[in-house]
């Protein structure tokens, strides 16, 4: 009878395991934008059209995972003539490479709302390895299961010349632009039902 109890004791104060969570990202409430320099001043753009999927495991935040599309066609730069460049052949050639895509390989947990998310980053035709670190921008609510969550995320800045990105070579030396692209990254996800 005292084994019986004291197994009993042990289940009932076993921590649960909770279920792995899948969230979408909501493109509505999210934004992938870039800015790079030109001479003296900035050139700031962003993507309109992007999906993805966040797999947290609360248990074993390094069982957790990120997919993520961004659709190179809904490229922004608030100048419709460079847009249309920037899509050409010359440089994105979105009729071979349509989609910019992250796949992660290995979450670790950084800090108690921190993380990061090392995986295979796509562009262009070319795959390169890359870090996003991942911080919590709504505090936790107390929710076991919150309905929506926010992330701001970070990485070093993307070598375009690493991906091929580059303009003819009159046009480089001419231009001023920057080989050196930075990302501005927030993400809203919404729990899947």
């Amino acid at each position: 009878m005292k084994v019986l109890r004291f197994l009993l004791a042990l289940l009932l104060l076993a921590p649960f395991s909770a279920p792995a969570e899948t969230y979408k990202i909501d493109s509505g409430h999210s934004q992938i934008a870039f800015s790079l320099h030109q001479f003296v001043s900035s050139v700031r753009g962003e993507f309109h059209r992007f999906s993805g999927t966040i797999e947290v495991d609360r248990d074993h935040p390094e069982h957790s995972s990120v997919t993520a599309r961004i659709s190179v066609g809904s490229i922004d730069t608030k100048i419709e003539k460079r847009d249309h460049h920037l899509l050409s052949p010359e440089f994105f050639d979105t009729a071979k490479f349509p989609e910019i895509t992250f796949k992660s390989r290995n979450v670790k947990r950084i800090g108690e709302n921190s993380g990061d998310i090392i995986g295979d980053f796509t562009m262009h035709g070319v795959t390169k390895p890359m870090t996003l670190h991942v911080k919590l921008a709504t505090p936790p609510s107390g929710e076991s299961l919150p309905e929506r969550t926010r992330w701001i995320v970070t990485t070093n800045p993307i070598n375009r010349k690493d991906f091929g990105l580059m303009f003819s070579g009159a046009t480089e030396s001419i231009s001023g632009i920057s080989g050196n692209v930075m990302p501005t990254i927030e993400i809203e996800a919404v729990r899947a039902k």
